[in-house]
């Protein structure tokens, strides 16, 4: 019997062990996780920590005893992997004793772990980040406290609430990417007086100018106080957090968020030889297989060929490690699949507005790669003009001035006006490098309540088109 040793228990890791057992039920499959939680949605955290997802277990898609009884996988909870011997071909794990198991095929997908910025003060308490479960039990606990009336004396209450009386507020946000703003939500929408804290010059970087300035716009009427060019020093205080310091001055604050990004975990993959790429993540080919035969590498912990410019990328989102995941299960199970390039599609929630973004919307970096790029933003409606209800909605296009090729675009609109779901179209084109005018006649769905005769992503390819 062929064994197929996983360490890592979430989307990557549980895909791949699920999609190999039902290919091949004779496979022996074994699954080491770290940690307590296995298969889990992490981007639903925010929305956890805000009330609107009551329990923790509802972001589980698998119980780890399904996985065990119903799939037959032998899941390893509370089992951390410390050493990969790709000569005896073994992996050893140490949980309440150590073990050592052999593998005939390996996949590590050992995720992501936020990045700790150079912050004084980082360890204080009060301050938090917001990448695993138990991160997201501490914030749904904190703001728990600080909604509780008689919890300021208790000795084991926490930090919540020290400078005012009603328990809701100021709080501070450092990172002004989708975990920031997702935040921002979450903490406004319980009553905090939320202030962000971006280092660049804008937030949401990796969308377009426009996109960038409407949510920007959007924040500040939701009272979010937003700084940009903050490059916060040091997160003062005592034993807790009481300020985040910046060139600027001091803003009080009795919580931190932390949110400035994850980098992969590599640590594991490098000891045991196994070669980074030009990201930092682990380097992978199309079949997700390493410098080491046998041995894969699909998740957060990897990086991917980016569909527009043929580079290595490191975007982890959950869709690539779930794709790639089952692609390294198929192929361990005897069918070798590809685990597909990535666009950097990714799209997010700011109270009553939604954005999307794909592709590549950066000028030097579309030059880099030899494209002349050239960029339109048009606002337009999202609804018929005759239909009640509706508003705008603002799409961005990057395309190569000489072929029209569609590089990457940036759509944001009022929350369920389908900034989002218009984006799928300008997936499609920038992963088949079609070019604006092909993009233009597009036979998207029409409907009153739904869009206007030409869909706002078909007007801004014409636009484009006609001003290159």
């Amino acid at each position: 019997m062929s064994t197929f040793v996983i360490i890592g228990g979430d989307a990557a890791g549980m895909s791949a062990a699920s999609k190999a057992k039902r290919d091949d039920p004779d496979l022996d499959v074994i699954v080491f996780e770290a940690g307590e939680w296995v298969s889990y949605g992490a981007c639903g955290l925010p929305y956890y920590v805000k009330g609107e997802i009551q329990s923790l277990e509802d972001l589980v898609s698998i119980t780890p005893e399904e996985f065990r009884e119903q799939r037959d996988i032998d899941l390893r909870m509370s089992h951390e992997v410390v050493a990969i011997d790709p000569n005896d071909r073994t992996v050893t794990a140490r949980g309440e004793s150590e073990v050592v198991v052999e593998y005939d095929h390996l996949l590590v997908s050992t995720g992501a772990a936020a990045v700790e910025p150079p912050i004084d003060g980082l360890d204080r308490d009060g301050v938090y980040t917001l990448s695993s479960m138990s991160d997201g039990k501490d914030l749904r606990e904190y703001v728990g406290r600080a909604r509780t009336e008689g919890t300021l004396n208790q000795p084991d209450s926490g930090p919540a609430c020290r400078f005012l009386d009603d328990c809701n507020g100021p709080v501070g946000i450092v990172g002004g990417g989708y975990i920031g703003i997702e935040m921002a939500e979450a903490l406004a929408g319980n009553g905090f007086e939320v202030h962000l804290f971006q280092r660049g010059e804008r937030i949401l970087k990796s969308f377009s100018e426009a996109t960038s300035d409407a949510i920007l716009d959007h924040l500040g009427e939701q009272d979010v106080a937003v700084n940009l060019n903050a490059e916060v020093e040091a997160l003062a205080g005592g034993d807790g957090v009481e300020a985040v310091v910046t060139v600027d001055g001091r803003t009080p604050v009795e919580m931190v968020l932390v949110g400035t990004g994850v980098s992969p975990r590599t640590d594991l993959a490098e000891d045991a030889g196994i070669e980074l790429g030009a990201t930092g993540a682990i380097a992978a080919d199309a079949y997700r297989e390493t410098s080491h035969p046998d041995i894969y590498a699909a998740g957060d912990c990897a990086e991917a060929e980016h569909v527009v410019t043929g580079e290595p990328a490191y975007v982890p989102l959950a869709l690539t490690a779930n794709r790639h995941g089952r692609a390294v299960g198929r192929t361990v199970a005897g069918t070798p699949t590809e685990g597909g390039g990535i666009a950097g599609t990714a799209a997010v929630k700011a109270f009553d507005r939604e954005a999307a973004r794909t592709g590549v919307l950066d000028h030097q970096r579309a030059r880099r790669v030899g494209f002349d790029p050239i960029t339109e933003t048009i606002d337009a409606k999202s609804r018929a003009g005759y239909y009640p209800g509706g508003s705008t909605v603002g799409v961005t296009l990057t395309a190569d001035r000489d072929s029209g090729r569609v590089l990457g675009g940036s759509l944001v609109a009022e929350y369920g006006e389908g900034a989002v779901h218009r984006s799928h179209a300008l997936v499609g084109a920038v992963t088949e490098g079609i070019g604006l005018g092909e993009l233009s006649n597009y036979d998207l769905a029409y409907a009153p309540p739904f869009n206007t005769t030409w869909d706002p992503v078909l007007t801004a390819a014409k636009v484009l088109d006609g001003n290159r």
